[in-house]
């Protein structure tokens, strides 16, 4: 904010609430990842969307890269213990974000695929949070990589 010349008071001041600005925040964190996840789906392989997607985003470098990786794996478990408004901005700014992975997943409908993006995304997610704990880099890129395979496994079904 100093750079900016700034005061907190000036700063909060373009916000309504907490609850904007974490939103804004987040959105700004998915925006910045949704870049680099989806120029990698979108120069791949024609067909080969959703693999690249998978692919990307439990990327052993993804995974390495806590603050400046996907938002969702760790802030998912604080998000559980904030106010309602905070979840609300939360899964807003999440549901966003799934549409535009849904349209890289098969499906008859739009419905279906945004659902199976939300539940691939969960999953990703969390398994991006696991792969984190894990000391050793061998087996951290093995978790990964068999992640990688049921996720694309399970999703083409």
């Amino acid at each position: 904010m100093l750079d900016l010349r700034l005061t907190h008071g000036g700063f909060y001041r373009h916000f309504d609430s907490k609850e904007e600005l974490f939103a804004e925040a987040l959105d700004l964190s998915f925006e910045q990842l949704a870049r680099k996840v989806f120029s990698t789906v979108e120069n791949g392989p024609r067909g080969g969307e959703l693999k690249a997607l998978i692919d990307s985003y439990l990327d052993i470098e993804h995974c390495g890269n806590v603050s400046g990786g996907c938002p969702v794996a760790p802030l998912a478990a604080e998000m559980a213990r904030r106010p309602s408004k905070a979840r609300a901005a939360f899964v807003r700014v999440l549901r966003n974000h799934m549409t535009h992975v849904a349209k890289y997943i098969p499906g008859a409908t739009e419905e279906e695929r945004e659902r199976k993006a939300r539940v691939l995304f969960s999953g990703m997610a969390g398994t991006l949070t696991l792969a984190r704990v894990i000391v050793g880099e061998q087996q951290r890129r093995r978790f990964l990589d068999d992640a990688k395979k049921f996720y694309f496994d399970a999703i083409r079904q």
